[in-house]
């Protein structure tokens, strides 16, 4: 654990290589500041004032500078600020040691007055005092998340490969729409000029929606092979444009994971995709709703 921290958490993915760590997350606790505080000299916390004063009882350790500076000349203020940080249960060692033995023996470390210096009862006074506070002062701590980008985002594509069943060499990505780059594509039947417009229409009002959506009117490509391309890229739903729709201004939504196609009219459809897009609706509860629609391109690529 790095020497900062006063402790770490991993979170890991599993993936073909097994386990990797993809987030790594530090408790600093006040360890920066703490640290600018006592080399700058400078008191480095957040001061809150209190609408009622605070009333707290706590052991401290009070010198005698008549009898404790004398005594430890240079050390004397060194061992004051070791007492003063010193933990209650620190202190009544202390405290007990002065009064078995008469004295206790403090060790500095890391001060320009290193060594064992002796405290005697008359020295300090150890006690429970009463302490009102109406200003509460406090050291903000720190905690450090570290995501490695490039892992979470492997681990995404590797955990949303997929192959069609008995077609290995179909494959498709299936992101969850909101990771998806583009969340709809709009592409026509064929290169029939009446598709132009309503498909542009369409894209148009996705776009305007929100939705990140791709037109692919490569009408020489069949319209299967361009759906297959497109689950390549992960794209999980698609509208198409036929001769239907020039009839009665309905269109065809499929979606990539399942293959399944409905048809409605392109103002329920572009509604439809908007929801999905963002999570408000579910391709199941599209179904329960839609009949689905009998078409031979959903598995074809030819």
């Amino acid at each position: 654990m790095a020497h900062y921290a006063t402790d770490c958490w991993d979170a890991e993915i599993k993936t073909s290589h097994g386990w990797i760590e993809c987030v790594g997350c530090a408790d600093r606790s006040a360890y920066d500041l703490r640290n600018h505080a006592t080399y700058t000299k400078e008191k480095l916390c957040v001061r809150e004032s209190l609408s009622e004063p605070l009333v707290t009882e706590k052991l401290m350790c009070e010198t005698n500078s008549k009898v404790f500076g004398p005594k430890l000349k240079r050390a004397a203020k060194p061992v004051q600020e070791y007492l003063e940080s010193l933990s209650d249960a620190d202190l009544i060692s202390i405290q007990s040691a002065l009064s078995t033995d008469g004295k206790a023996t403090v060790v500095l470390s890391g001060t320009p007055a290193d060594g064992e210096y002796d405290i005697t009862p008359d020295m300090v006074t150890i006690e429970v005092r009463t302490i009102t506070e109406h200003v509460r002062e406090y050291t903000p701590n720190v905690i450090e998340p570290s995501f490695g980008v490039g892992r979470i985002l492997y681990s995404l594509l590797e955990h949303s490969f997929n192959v069609r069943a008995g077609d290995e060499k179909r494959s498709f990505f299936s992101f969850k729409p909101a990771v998806a780059p583009f969340k709809c594509l709009v592409l026509p039947l064929s290169g029939h000029p009446s598709f132009a417009k309503p498909l542009q229409d369409v894209a148009r009002r996705l776009r305007a929606g929100g939705v990140p959506a791709r037109v692919d009117d490569a009408a020489s490509a069949s319209i299967g092979r361009r759906y297959a391309r497109n689950d390549e890229l992960g794209t999980p739903f698609a509208i198409t444009v036929d001769f239907q729709t020039a009839d009665d201004g309905t269109v065809t939504l499929r979606e990539r994971d399942t293959t399944k196609q409905i048809r409605a009219s392109i103002d329920e459809i572009v509604e439809l995709v908007k929801c999905l897009a963002n999570g408000s609706t579910s391709w199941d509860d599209v179904l329960s709703k839609h009949p689905l629609v009998n078409t031979s391109t959903n598995n074809s690529t030819a």
